[in-house]
């Protein structure tokens, strides 16, 4: 075995003679220990936040959209449409069309996107899952709209006495001499009511793809973008490249995360900020690891010597301790961790902490979260141990 490390570990696991070197090391255990615990709760607390935040996205935006840099829509040609039907990657993919537009219901005005949507579209964006009510029948005037909306038109589900009007702009150029021209007008019935969270609940009211083509004046290959749901285990590049070839240089294909590319830059930015301040609270706990060791290297003077003059380098001296400390870092790091994974399982499983009574504090298990409390605290551990380690010198053992 190791001369340095057989050495380290004899130190580390026997009493010292002092109570108060024993006190400081089982200090610096204990922090070690708590620090990793919390490191991992917290992370994976985060994670799950993330998740949660991130799966409301889910509902809306697609693996991949396509549409215009060049204008509103796309005109999608037979060819096209072959070649995209063929496409390996794509399970599913829907033709719609986005529009601001107003409605009115009761006196109550409220401006949002009409969306048109084809039969595909339950297929690419599981919508339908959080609809009360009746999904979209193709082929007629039903719309689907958010509760917030509805709240804010004071709308009820299957209420057909007072007409839900959307007022849509004409295409075309110059002043408007007669609003009452310049608008395309039709009455729509409410049929199903979706909720997601404040944000989507007011963003848009579904209706058919035909319907909304008509209102809007546009030719039947006319739309605004192509929603995609891939395969399982598809490579988004390759699909992604396939597309921009199909539709030209004039469109943009964008996956889930660039459609909300300030959403994912907010939580990476919040995640690196939590990291970095948990980061700075384990530097701060490592400075007992620092004392502890430069605690034992004075108590374990006249062995030292003893080692010096059986021929001992400083050089190895230093790496006892080095070692030492670093032990004592893995031995506490992998005791948190246990200790923190099983909080994360207890949560998971048994959903002991509440947001609301229905909701669960959201916690996520990450193996790549155990690599990055591991690695940051072994890191910041060695590095600890060699500054403490270096205290070693002739001068000190003369």
């Amino acid at each position: 075995m190791n001369f340095a490390f057989y050495i380290a570990r004899r130190y580390l696991f026997t009493l010292s003679k002092s109570s108060a070197i024993n006190f400081i090391t089982g200090i610096t255990s204990a922090s070690i220990i708590v620090g990793a615990a919390t490191m991992f709760v917290v992370i994976s607390a985060f994670s799950g936040l993330k998740e949660f935040s991130l799966s409301f996205t889910n509902n809306f935006d697609p693996d991949l959209k396509v549409t215009s840099i060049v204008g509103k829509t796309i005109t999608m040609t037979p060819e096209q449409e072959q070649a995209l039907k063929k496409m390996p990657g794509i399970a599913y993919y829907s033709r719609i069309i986005e529009e601001r537009v107003l409605f009115s219901y009761d006196g109550k005005q409220q401006v949002t996107y009409l969306k048109g949507i084809d039969s595909n579209y339950i297929y690419v964006n599981p919508i339908k899952e959080k609809v009360a009510g009746q999904w979209v029948v193709p082929n007629s005037n039903q719309v689907v709209m958010g509760f917030g909306t509805s709240d804010k038109l004071s709308i009820q589900l299957y209420n057909f006495e007072i007409p839900l009007e959307v007022f849509i702009p004409k295409p075309g150029k110059g002043q408007i001499d007669d609003p009452d021209k310049a608008f395309t007008k039709a009455s729509l019935r409410p049929t199903g009511f979706y909720s997601i969270n404040e944000d989507y609940d007011s963003k848009y009211v579904f209706a058919d793809l035909d319907l909304v083509q008509h209102l809007m004046e546009f030719q039947p290959n006319t739309i605004s973008g192509l929603e995609i749901k891939l395969k399982p285990n598809i490579s988004e590049d390759s699909v992604m490249s396939e597309l921009q070839k199909l539709f030209g240089p004039k469109t943009d294909v964008k996956t889930r995360a660039q459609l909300n590319d300030a959403l994912y830059r907010m939580l990476n930015t919040e995640f690196i900020a939590v990291y970095l301040i948990l980061t700075l609270i384990i530097i701060m706990t490592l400075f007992t690891l620092i004392g502890a060791i430069i605690m034992m290297i004075l108590d374990k003077k006249s062995n030292l010597k003893t080692l010096a003059s059986l021929g001992a380098e400083i050089r190895e001296l230093r790496r006892i301790f080095l070692l030492q400390g670093t032990l004592l870092t893995l031995t506490g790091c992998f005791i948190g961790l246990f200790i923190g994974i099983m909080l994360v399982i207890l949560q998971l499983k048994f959903q002991m902490f509440m947001i609301t009574d229905n909701l669960a504090y959201p916690v996520a298990f990450s193996i790549q979260n155990i690599f990055i409390v591991l690695a940051t605290i072994m890191i910041l551990g060695f590095i600890a141990s060699k500054i403490a380690s270096s205290r070693i010198s002739k001068k000190l053992l003369e």
